[in-house]
């Protein structure tokens, strides 16, 4: 992925959360940068990132153990290039009636709870070692680390022609008991691992 823009001041104002419920349909997120309104800057990689990893949450269903939390918990290993875009995206926001959280985690063993896990590139020299350590764990990871879905994540951020886009990698998240909605899937530019059994 091409290095990240810093965003600027007027970046910084955009309203994501505004944002995000215009793209409430998944499809429509593949028209987010092209949809904003045209006196604001274009959003940056991080914050379409950041509105997409809320929105996987209304296309994936989790295993009913995983559900007995008292919040929906987004978190995020390693450095972390969604910053504040992702605190606003969820800010308010809730997962069938529970809140949304964002929690900072130092290592993957403390994703015990997390719903989504983003991992940031600074875990790339350790990738395959945090997938081991959450292996079967009810948690759907998500990463722009080049090759992530290769390697054994979920969701892998991808640029093509410019416009973030995703992979998807069926087979552990399946054997996490992870459902994928078609819809989602429909969406995804390459979808590996086994084929749509699980998605509904």
């Amino acid at each position: 992925m091409s290095q990240r823009r810093t965003p600027t001041r007027a970046n910084l104002r955009t309203p994501v959360r505004s944002l995000g419920r215009v793209f409430a349909p998944l499809f429509a997120l593949l028209l987010f940068a092209a949809a904003a309104p045209a006196q604001q800057p274009k959003p940056s990689e991080a914050e379409i990132e950041a509105v997409y990893v809320f929105k996987f949450s209304q296309f994936i269903t989790w295993p009913r153990t995983s559900q007995s939390a008292s919040s929906f918990q987004i978190c995020v290993l390693g450095d972390d290039p969604l910053g504040t875009y992702l605190d606003r995206t969820i800010r308010g926001e809730s997962v069938n009636g529970k809140p949304v959280v964002e929690r900072r985690i130092a290592r993957p063993q403390d994703a015990q709870g997390c719903a989504i896990l983003y991992i940031g590139r600074s875990e790339d020299f350790r990738l395959r070692q945090d997938l081991m350590t959450l292996h079967d764990w009810p948690v759907l990871t998500v990463s722009d680390i080049p090759n992530f879905a290769d390697k054994g994540g979920m969701i892998e951020f991808v640029l093509q022609s410019g416009r973030v886009r995703f992979e998807v990698n069926l087979a552990p998240a399946e054997q996490a008991g992870l459902s994928f909605s078609s819809e989602l899937l429909k969406v995804a530019v390459n979808v590996k691992g086994a084929a749509a059994p699980g998605s509904h």
